[in-house]
Parts: C-alpha cells; structure tokens; sequence
C-alpha cells in the first residue's frame, strides 16, 4: 500500500478551473480500482487548521494498492494533465502507512505495515478530525496558538492545512525530522496539551483520525507563473 498527498497552486485566473474540479475529478476517481480511497480537498492559509480558504491551492489525498498504480495514475491520468494544464504548481508525497487510529468517513483507509514498526527517520502525520458543530467555537477558539508553536518546534519540516469541508472537516498533514521530534512538540507544549484535554473532556469530535508515515518520495512541479 502507498499513500499520495498532492497540492496543487493555480493561478488566481484559474480559480473557478480548480473549484470545477473538485466536482468533475471524483469521476475518473470513482472508476479507479486501482484507488481504494480518496479525498478531493481544499486548503486553509497558514500550514494548518485555517478559517480562512486559500483558493488558488486544492488537493488530493488517495491510497493505492502499490507504487506501481500511483505511478500509472500520475503518468497518465486525465487528473494529471489537468494539473499540469492549469496549476502553476504542484507538490506530492508518497508515504508508507506505520501505524494510527481512528476513520475517515466510516472507513479505516490504512493497512499498516508491521516490517516498518522499527523505523526511525523522517516521519509524516496525518491528523484528521469531522467537529461537532457545537464546538465549534471552541475548537477554532484554541487552534491558533498550537498552529505557531507547531511551526516553532525542533523538528519540524513542514505542514498543510486541508479539508473536505469549511469550518467543520479538517486535516493537518505535517512533516518531521523524527518521530521524537513530533512527540515532543506533542506533549512537551502546554497549549497542545490543554488542546488533547479539552477534545476529550468536551467531546469536539464526531470522528478522527491519526495516523503516522514513512515518506518514500516527493515529486515538484516548479511554477510556470506568478500570480
């Protein structure tokens, strides 16, 4: 199993091309056996958990039987060569799943692999969660302050903010020089801490997940434009 993340910048001029897309590019997904799961999504500024939309910059997060089937789909579907016609960039990681808990959408998206339970080396994390709307408030009330001690920490690399849905399904994928480095940011930041608390004592989430990669490769498509 291998799990692809791609972010995709269009240029301002393309933005009603990349919000057509989220509509007409679950076709070709759907028909896809080789794809047992996937999200079309949209991205938040800052790296994180965001209130406020980004619309020059979409994604796709898929999970596919092997390397070989992501390899096919990235050389020549029509998704693809959308991207390549209208984005000024594109950004995508593969990754092998390690370990995690929870769903997505009632569905358990990951086979973990027990051969990598020993790995050590870079490591992404994908934190994934549908709010209540009765929490709303609260959670975007404290998700700021753990967003710039994120950014801050020894270790990290680098995240995204994405999700299904505004305000209420989101996602942060991040990544990190280790595992230990993204368990101190974890647990060792009081912010993040009170964060863990109170989703638990308040119950913000009708569902998450939590899952952990090896990353295997990224690919980068430079800019063709500035906008």
């Amino acid at each position: 199993m291998i799990v692809s993340l791609t972010i995709v910048r269009y240029p301002k001029i393309y933005i009603p091309v990349a919000v057509l897309a989220m509509a007409l590019h679950r076709i070709p997904l759907l028909f896809n056996g080789k794809c047992s799961f996937w999200k079309l999504l949209g991205s938040g500024y800052g790296g994180t958990f965001s209130l406020r939309p980004d619309l020059q910059q979409w994604g796709l997060f898929a999970v596919w039987s092997s390397r070989e089937d992501f390899e096919s789909f990235y050389r020549r579907s029509l998704i693809k060569k959308w991207w390549s016609t209208f984005g000024s960039s594109s950004w995508t990681i593969l990754c092998t799943p390690l370990s995690g808990h929870g769903k997505w959408d009632g569905k358990e998206p990951f086979v973990f692999d027990e051969d990598l339970k020993d790995y050590k080396g870079k490591i992404a994390v994908l934190t994934r969660a549908t709010i209540r709307p009765s929490r709303l408030k609260n959670f975007w009330k404290n998700v700021d302050a753990v967003s710039r001690i994120m950014k801050s920490s020894p270790g990290y690399v680098m995240s995204v903010g994405v999700g299904e849905a505004p305000l209420y399904k989101q996602a942060t994928f991040s990544l990190w020089e280790s595992e230990e480095d993204m368990k101190k940011f974890a647990y060792s930041s009081k912010e993040h801490r009170d964060v863990i608390r109170k989703t638990r004592e308040e119950n913000w989430y009708s569902e998450e997940l939590f899952a952990r990669f090896k990353p295997v490769e990224v690919y980068e498509s430079p800019a063709k434009n500035n906008y």
